[in-house]
């Protein structure tokens, strides 16, 4: 029976026939949808939505939780439900759980802390102890993703004046209890739905922190019955309980504690149903929560599980001509925001202007969207925010964008902890490290770090990072630094003959420019001293002290998305390095070097290749500054650092294939072809001179840093095995001096 004739129905035994007819359509019931989370499993919304939209059956009202609000809510700001499918297959959801802005746009200078082997998970520190965040995710890439696609309504803040008339659940964090956002800022509800304890951190609206609304009303149905809906189509997508046999581990344990609370709040909603209202639940089987790789296999079954109840959803549709009317309600003129005024709320130590300069829109203009989100990344990129957010409102007739810079709450001082493991059944070497952070010590972002390194090679450092100007392009770098390192000697079969030790103490001083995120130029001095001692073995070398003074400059170019396993961009680094006895150095000699890498994808497969240049002039560099090739990529049949010399050379390609997910990190085989040789003087150098080598490998990208175990061989029948950790095999950024 369609839905007019229960409208006319119902009010001929109230009014009469002729009432009835006309206003039998005004008179329908109403219609609420309550949709509930369930991470992944939550795109079946859209497939229910898509049936909804066929049976012409408009919905009055939503009311949704966690993913339920997020497509409920992009539904009711006017999206289609063909929309929202392809929105949910175009997300990159490794970039959105990872929560890593795209390292294009991270300042250059927080680049530099790829080449550590420091975890990037930090813990803040204080007078009070260690301070964690208050998720493993702040949701920067959530929170900019939400605000793109409510763009249209941004300036609508009364959620009944949608669409469809709209509510997010979430949680009150401090007390449990459900809390329904019904205004402010559509993108910032149904982040704080959505904000999975523990995964995302929280987010505050009208002053209290919120967490996701699963734990307190997963299933919205009392809301949309508030609302004012006679009739609730309730979606039920969340997460059936495990059975005794898959309790297996601490993961699924947690898991059913999580199903247990969220499922308690779901079958009470469920009870509260009437023989009038409509329950879908569509079988996900073994599409989990966290399954977003998947979720796009969700929206068929989705629609398969409304069809199955079509015959009682069809009783709720509506004659064509009020369908049209209803869908025509829905459209919203997705105009681009004219820019009036531009607020900045900057919560942090930095200065205002730091903030005002990193931003390009300009007022008296209409939004730049893509623009805006790159600002707002560089802001973020500066990694001393907990969120960068933006958010547009009308004041006296006026478009006001606001940009509010949140503090990390956890910082602004950090300790990052580190371990590296290097085993090539020679002999393993082990180094753990920890570094000391105070990021913001100044207005003008100055930063200063301590580090201190033990096990094969131990050693200590301290610098001062600081910028001169709101823009943040000029910097002075203090870097003082104490440190001991082996220096082998290996004959031409590459036998070990004596293993030394070299300390060193000394400081670097430079000045530079930022180039943008994309490179810097600098230029400085180094001053050290040092000795080589032997250890073990005859003394090819004596006993010796060295003192180092150089300058140096060289322009660095980084534009590679990833340093562990990169799969798109470049990087160039260029170096002339002088000794002078002025500066303390026991001889004078010139030094240069280009090194550089550029990667390729194609589908699951890349493509790195590297080259590397480096030569001496006059071929007079003392022993600590000559270059060094042997090891993993750098020639892998032979021992690490095995070749040194005055000249050198390497070119390399490396191939490799992401074969899945290991405990949700890319997993990674793949093979290298490598080149080149040190040659003691230039005219030595030729094409016919080099080492051919290549080697096999399995790779994954941890929390802890990359993991490897290679197999390398190099002609003449020279091989080595390598199993190690927190060390990357793009060797172009370890460079060929490097020391």
């Amino acid at each position: 029976m369609k839905r007019s004739v229960i409208c006319i129905a119902a009010l001929m035994l109230i009014t009469g026939q002729s009432l009835a007819e006309e206003r039998g359509e005004e008179a329908c019931p109403r219609i609420g949808l309550a949709l509930s989370g369930g991470g992944a499993r939550g795109a079946a919304h859209i497939g229910v939505l898509q049936v909804l939209e066929e049976l012409s059956i408009p919905v009055d009202y939503i009311a949704g939780t966690s993913m339920g609000s997020i497509v409920g809510g992009f539904y009711a700001a006017g999206m289609s439900p063909y929309e929202l499918e392809e929105v949910i297959s175009r997300v990159d959801w490794d970039e959105a759980f990872t929560d890593h802005i795209p390292r294009k746009e991270r300042s250059f200078r927080r680049k530099r802390d790829d080449d550590l082997y420091l975890i990037r998970n930090r813990p803040g520190i204080s007078r009070d102890g260690l301070k964690l965040p208050a998720g493993l995710l702040d949701g920067q890439y959530i929170d900019m993703l939400l605000k793109r696609y409510t763009l249209p309504v941004v300036t609508i803040s009364d959620f009944d004046e949608l669409a469809v008339p709209f509510r997010a659940v979430a949680a009150d964090l401090e007390t449990g209890r459900a809390r329904v956002i019904g205004e402010g800022d559509l993108a910032l509800a149904m982040r704080a739905s959505m904000s999975i304890p523990v995964v995302f951190a929280p987010r505050q609206v009208e002053g209290r922190l919120m967490v996701d609304g699963g734990i307190s009303r997963n299933l919205p149905v009392d809301v949309v019955r508030e609302m004012g809906a006679d009739i609730v189509i309730a979606v039920d997508i969340s997460s059936p309980l495990l059975e005794r046999e898959g309790l297996e581990s601490v993961l699924s344990v947690t898991n059913q504690l999580t199903n247990i609370m969220t499922r308690r709040n779901t079958e009470e909603q469920i009870g509260s149903l009437t023989v009038r209202d409509i329950l879908i639940s569509p079988e996900l089987g073994e599409i989990r929560t966290s399954s977003f790789d998947r979720a796009a296999e969700a929206v068929p079954i989705g629609r398969e599980a409304a069809l199955a109840a079509a015959d009682r959803l069809e009783e709720l549709s509506v004659q064509d001509d009020r369908y049209r009317k209803y869908l025509k309600s829905r459209e919203f003129k997705k105009e681009v925001p004219f820019i009036d005024r531009i607020r900045i709320i900057n919560n942090s130590r930095l200065a205002d202007r730091v903030i005002f300069d990193r931003v390009s829109q300009e007022t008296g203009e209409y939004l730049e969207v893509n623009q805006l989100e790159r600002d707002l990344n560089r802001i973020y990129g500066l990694e001393i925010f907990e969120s960068v957010y933006y958010h547009i409102t009308e004041e006296s007739g006026r478009n006001v964008l606001t940009i509010t810079a949140r503090e990390a709450s956890w910082g602004p001082n950090y300790l990052n902890f580190g371990i590296a493991i290097f085993e090539d059944f020679e002999g393993p070497n082990f180094n753990m490290a920890m570094a000391y952070t105070r990021t913001a010590v100044n207005s003008l972002s100055g930063e200063w770090r301590s580090g201190v390194q033990i096990g094969q090679e131990p050693g200590i450092f301290t610098e001062l990072y600081q910028p001169l100007e709101h823009s943040l392009r000029y910097f002075l770098h203090l870097r003082a630094m104490a440190d001991e390192r082996a220096w082998n000697v290996f004959d031409p079969e590459g036998n070990k003959l004596s293993e030394y030790n070299i300390g060193r103490l000394g400081g670097e001083l430079s000045a530079g420019r930022e180039l943008g995120s994309w490179g810097e130029f600098r230029a400085g001095l180094i001053r050290e001293t040092g000795e080589f001692s032997i250890q073990v073995g005859d003394p090819e070398i004596e006993d010796r002290r060295f003192e180092r003074g150089e300058i140096f400059a060289q322009i660095f170019i980084d534009e590679l998305d990833n340093v562990i396993f990169p799969h798109s961009g470049g990087a160039l680094r260029i170096r002339a390095v002088a000794g002078r006895e002025g500066l303390g150095s026991d001889l004078e000699y010139q030094q240069y070097s280009m090194e550089g890498a550029v990667a390729h994808t194609v589908a699951e497969n890349t493509a790195l290749l590297s080259g590397h240049f480096a030569t001496t002039g006059g071929n007079n560099a003392p022993l600590q500054s000559l270059f060094h090739l042997g090891g993993f990529t750098r020639l892998s049949g032979l021992e690490r650092d095995e070749l040194k010399g005055q000249n050198a050379g390497l070119l390399s390609a490396t191939l490799y294939r992401r074969l899945g997910r290991v405990l949700m990190q890319p997993f990674y085989a793949g093979c290298s072809i490598e080149y080149g040789n040190v040659f003691e003087k230039r005219d030595e150098i030729s094409y016919d001179a080099g080492v051919l080598s290549g080697s096999l490998f399995l790779g994954i990208d941890t929390f802890i840093g990359p993991v490897y175990a290679a197999y390398g061989l190099s002609e003449g029948g020279r091989s080595n095995y390598y199993l190690f950790l927190g060390q990357s095999f793009n060797h172009w950024r370890a460079g060929l001096g490097e020391r």
